[in-house]
């Protein structure tokens, strides 16, 4: 069985946050960075927490590939409309600087979109939508990363992951969050499968040939991800590359080649949002957190035990009272980080 160790919220956040400035980021960029990715590993989602630390830290020494001090630039494009530069740096850290700016013309207008290009992701995307829903708003975000899902009827990869987010304010409760990858599983997930050495279910990747496995070092050496869902799943990866690709100017999941830049992790993408203020001209209309609850209370009436989101607050609830679980070989992992 896998040992775990128990650390504070915060002094996690603050681990994270100094190995990242110790390799090249501006010290709000490590602060954005590290509270994202402890956040990922307060929720449960190890796919995306302490895992992906290595990644970060190659990344940023992998010449140039990504720059860890960069500043976003926000270009006021329309009334209801934001576009943001990365300038090649993170993605979520772009989507800090210009949360206020989204956030005025949602409230100005009713809606807004958010179009991120040039940037870097390689987190929890749930954790992107979240605060709009605790701000009253529903968010709808998309994104999409390199090519390691095979389009439906294909043999090789064309498309990302491409994972969609969702999120919906509720009364008295804490908000109604999804995210899920439009291939059968998360690529971090079957990254974490090969470490571990477990099989997969079938029917979830193919190797390099284009043959069916099940094993996820053959997916991860050069194979590639089922979408979800045979054709529909196929279908959403295709939209969320039109709206991370085409519609931000920034690159398909095709298009992001890392061979240059050995060591590189993190997809040179883009991420777009959607973002509605569900009281604009409500007028008479039912309140719009009573429908919401409305519709839990048909799901739980229908059978449905766990709401999308019960197990995340769950595991934050105990990672916030107990300590994040972080395992015995993560934890290794980050002391050898941190003597450089």
């Amino acid at each position: 069985m896998q040992e775990f160790i128990r650390i504070p919220f915060d002094t996690l956040v603050a681990r994270l946050s100094a190995i990242l400035e110790a390799n090249g980021c501006a010290p709000w960029v490590a602060q954005v960075i590290g509270l994202n990715c402890a956040s990922a590993q307060r929720d449960g989602a190890h796919s995306h927490g302490v895992f992906r630390m290595k990644g970060y830290v190659s990344t940023l020494n992998a010449g140039g590939w990504v720059d860890g001090r960069a500043e976003p630039l926000l270009e006021d494009v329309a009334p209801g409309f934001l576009r943001v530069d990365g300038m090649n740096g993170f993605t979520v850290c772009a989507l800090a600087r210009a949360r206020e700016a989204a956030l005025a013309k949602v409230k100005a207008n009713g809606c807004a979109v958010l179009a991120i290009r040039n940037s870097h992701h390689l987190g929890a995307l749930s954790l992107d939508v979240e605060p709009f829903a605790d701000e009253g708003l529903i968010a709808l975000s998309f994104i999409n990363s390199m090519a390691s899902v095979v389009p439906h009827g294909g043999r090789k990869a064309a498309l990302g992951t491409n994972p969609i987010a969702f999120a919906t304010p509720r009364r008295d409760a804490r908000p109604l969050v999804f995210d899920m990858a439009t291939s059968v599983m998360a690529h971090g997930d079957v990254q974490l499968a090969a470490r571990e050495g477990r099989t997969l279910d079938k029917g979830v990747g193919v190797d390099r040939d284009g043959n069916p496995t099940d094993d996820p070092r053959a997916i991860v050496d050069g194979g590639a991800l089922m979408a979800f869902g045979g054709h529909k799943g196929a279908a959403l990866a295709l939209m969320v590359e039109v709206m991370c690709g085409a519609l931000v100017g920034g690159k398909f999941s095709r298009e992001v080649d890392l061979k240059q830049h050995p060591g590189a992790h993190t997809p040179h993408t883009g991420q777009s949002f959607i973002l509605i203020d569900p009281q604009a001209g409500r007028g008479t209309l039912p309140p719009f957190v009573d429908r919401v609850e409305d519709l839990m209370g048909y799901l739980i009436d229908a059978g449905q035990t766990r709401l999308p989101g019960d197990r995340r607050h769950e595991a934050r609830d105990d990672s916030m009272k107990n300590g994040v679980p972080v395992s015995a070989e993560l934890m290794a992992m980050l002391e050898e980080m941190e003597r450089g």
